[in-house]
């Protein structure tokens, strides 16, 4: 598991950190929430990914990887960004990962 931006050098490294942020935003036990998510288009190419964490009592977190900027954007439960982080290993969406994200 990924707890620091650092330690991030995979995809799965990326979703295990964003998974990690979000479940310590509301104090939530990472193992009881699956997060799930969806690629993000761009004239017809992945641009990215967003991530969203359901909660308990109606609580969704979620948060945002712009693959051309390499960059990450932590949303609140009320929708608001609370936290934007650059990634500094490159990381890059292939084909196998992009399908499985689907």
């Amino acid at each position: 598991m990924c707890e620091t931006l650092d330690e991030v050098r995979t995809l799965d490294d990326l979703r295990a950190y964003i998974h990690h942020i979000l479940c310590q935003k509301e104090n939530l036990l990472a193992d009881q929430f699956r997060m799930s998510e969806m690629q993000l288009m761009r004239r017809g190419r992945v641009c990215g990914l967003q991530f969203s964490l359901q909660g308990p009592r109606s609580v969704r977190l979620g948060a945002i990887w712009a693959s051309d900027h390499n960059v990450i954007y932590f949303y609140d439960a009320k929708g608001e960004r609370y936290r934007k982080e650059r990634v500094r290993s490159r990381l890059f969406l292939d084909d196998a990962e992009v399908a499985n994200a689907a």
